[in-house]
């Protein structure tokens, strides 16, 4: 065959011009030392803190300590199949999740996957999952109600929007079914509602998406999972992941645009079930990448993760779009003791605590809440006024009731007055029971709060009190339709409210008391 010298020439020459140079820069870093969901990785000089790291079988991991000639790595995802050796890539941004409004409806875990079985979620852009909180100047003061629908909440310690307000207690004294309820009834608000479950068993928070579907809350609902059986790091990520979908939805107004002047942004409420357990899982964390002293130190390092955290919760100025994020911490207490240090750590971060007892749960007064210690320090400016007027003696009498049945259990010669206001106080201790699963709109409340601290139920036995008060709100809805709707539209508790309430109360009782057999009289 003949071979010319130019035709090579040609040939040689096309391919010298059709190549094209392409390095592949990219910063890495070798694994090594790795175990309990902690690597340590040599090289990575500039990676940052918080930064999201790229490792072999689609495992990513978190830049968490940066040390002069390692770098400390939470790993997300199936951390067994890592091992020394192994490269990692940085990606150069913060870590991010999916956020938007397609994930409400939805079960997720902490990386802003579904779990839930019905396909991808579209996100319609990404939040880092540690952000600055707000500063003063984008803020403005508490000054909307978060009717929870529990009496003895919205009464005696108001939630307001954009406030943090902790639930507190033993285990099983009722914090979930608080918080629960608190979601059940945002239904028709258009608040959209963030539970965020941290080490629990997957049963109990299947029960809880079970519970929120029946009574068709889920619909405004996201749910973010990371169960007892997940690795540390998950659990820790939770609250923050959770906080980063609701700053989304209170930065944005409903169109999906940012939320300014003349596109308002939205509210939020957001439950985190519970802290005490992020706590433990970043004491864990903190242990095995040997964190040195510092501000990161122990115990200064879990009272700096809870505030960042809670600091988020916010209610923003008018020129921010006036959206709101109010979160309800969760706080588990070892046999009632709110001195031990996560307790008063989170106490001295929120705006007020539910504290819940177990003795009170045991004797049958649900929700459990202890009406001495447990306080709202901003709500009463965001509770309706027609509460404020209403609610206002029924702390006081409360308490001096339990004074007083504290003292009267020593002797039985008790004066006139004294066993009035005994009387008074165990109808209104039997008020404020409520059921699970069922909050109260607050007009309604208002006039059931209104009937017993005006003395209508001191005549009526205290084993019926439940029940008068069941067959009234029927009552009402049926004869009073207008004047519930007027205390709920405007707020207020006029004479005219009070008489019109009046008229019909007395005449519900005529024939309640004709039920039971006794004559009719009438209250204060």
């Amino acid at each position: 065959m003949d071979i010319r010298a130019e035709e090579i020439s040609r040939i040689i020459r096309g391919q010298i011009e059709g190549f094209d140079a392409q390095v592949d820069v990219s910063e890495i870093g070798t694994i090594i030392s790795v175990g309990d969901g902690i690597a340590r990785a040599h090289g990575l000089e500039k990676a940052m803190a918080g930064e999201l790291l790229e490792l072999p079988h689609d495992v990513m991991g978190l830049a968490f300590n940066l040390e002069e000639d390692n770098v400390g790595i939470i790993l997300l995802g199936e951390y067994t199949k890592i091992k020394e050796g192994d490269i990692v890539k940085r990606t150069g941004r913060i870590m991010s999740i999916p956020v938007g409004p397609a994930l409400v409806g939805r079960v997720i875990n902490p990386l802003g996957q579904p779990i839930d079985g019905k396909g991808p979620v579209q996100a319609a852009t990404y939040n880092p999952i540690e952000k600055i909180a707000p500063p003063i100047v984008q803020r403005r003061s508490v000054h909307e109600p978060m009717q929870t629908g529990i009496k003895a909440i919205d009464a005696l310690i108001p939630i307001g929007r954009g406030q943090r307000e902790l639930i507190i207690g033993d285990r099983q004294t009722g914090k979930t079914a608080v918080a629960v309820d608190t979601i059940i009834n945002q239904r028709d608000t258009g608040v959209i509602c963030i539970y965020v479950a941290i080490g629990q068993k997957r049963s109990t928070v299947a029960q809880v998406v079970k519970t929120l579907e029946e009574y068709d809350a889920m619909k405004h609902t996201i749910v973010v999972s990371a169960t007892a059986s997940e690795a540390a790091p998950l659990l820790y990520l939770a609250p923050m992941a959770g906080c980063a979908m609701g700053e989304y939805f209170m930065w944005h107004g409903k169109n999906g645009q940012p939320a300014g002047k003349d596109n308002p942004g939205q509210h939020v409420l957001i439950i985190y079930d519970d802290l005490s357990k992020q706590a433990a899982a970043y004491r864990e964390i903190s242990l095995l990448v040997r964190r040195p002293p510092g501000r990161e130190a122990y115990p200064g390092d879990v009272f700096y993760l809870h505030s960042r955290l809670l600091e988020r919760a916010s209610k923003l100025s008018a020129d921010c779009g006036s959206g709101s994020l109010t979160a309800l911490p969760v706080i588990e207490t070892q046999a009632g003791d709110v001195s031990a240090y996560i307790p008063t750590n989170v106490i001295s971060i929120t705006d007020g605590q539910i504290f819940l007892e177990t003795d009170l749960f045991n004797s049958g007064v649900r929700p459990a809440l202890n009406v001495g210690i447990s306080v709202s320090r901003v709500g009463g400016s965001a509770q309706v006024k027609a509460m404020k007027s209403i609610a206002g003696s029924l702390k006081l009498d409360l308490a001096q009731y339990r004074e007083l049945a504290a003292f009267a259990q020593f002797g039985s010669d008790l004066d006139k007055a004294t066993l009035a206001q005994l009387n008074r106080g165990q109808r209104l201790v039997e008020i404020l029971k409520q059921p699970q699963y069922k909050p109260i709109p607050v007009e309604k409340q208002i006039a059931m709060i209104w009937v017993a601290t005006n003395g209508y139920l001191d005549d009526i036995p205290v084993s019926e009190v439940r029940r008068l008060e069941a067959e009234l709100m029927d009552y009402l809805d049926i004869n009073a339709p207008d004047t519930l709707k007027r205390i709920k539209e405007t707020g207020q508790f006029s004479d005219t409210t009070r008489d019109e309430l009046k008229s019909h109360v007395l005449a519900f009782k005529e024939t309640f008391k004709a039920s039971l057999g006794q004559p009719a009289t009438v209250g204060a």
